[in-house]
């Protein structure tokens, strides 16, 4: 049995904006997966310089924990986003919609300071089969 992911949108609550889902319940869940934040630092350690490239490096990070336990972007129930500059928020919007195409899990987007100061972005997710 797979787990069903069902968006939700409370009708007494505004409606999201941006690709994603207010919440997701998760019925008949197996397995759970808590993916630690993922990091813009390639396997051999070097870390890109724009905004993009790291973004789209930290979501390949975060698919191969996902493809490490079985699962895809479409597991993905909660994406937690740390960005370090809010200037980078219109970008990391673009990058998710592009990878997540119509997938829209729960998100959270929090602007804070970042372990490694040439990191601008650390993705953590949770994931349900």
């Amino acid at each position: 049995m797979t787990a069903r992911l069902t968006a939700l949108s409370a009708p007494d609550a505004p409606s999201p904006q941006g690709g994603y889902a207010q919440a997701v319940q998760v019925d008949a869940a197996i397995r759970l997966l808590f993916i630690s934040g993922q990091i813009p630092v390639a396997r051999g350690g070097a870390v890109p310089d724009s905004f993009e490239a790291q973004a789209e490096l930290a979501w390949e990070n975060l698919q191969a924990q996902l493809r490490a336990a079985g699962m895809t972007l479409a597991n993905l129930v909660k994406v937690t986003t740390f960005l370090a500059d809010r200037a980078d928020a219109a970008a990391n919007r673009a990058v998710r919609q592009r990878v997540l195409r119509a997938h829209a899990p729960a998100l959270t987007v929090i602007i804070t300071g970042i372990f490694d100061t040439a990191w601008k972005i650390e993705i953590e997710a949770i994931a349900a089969a």
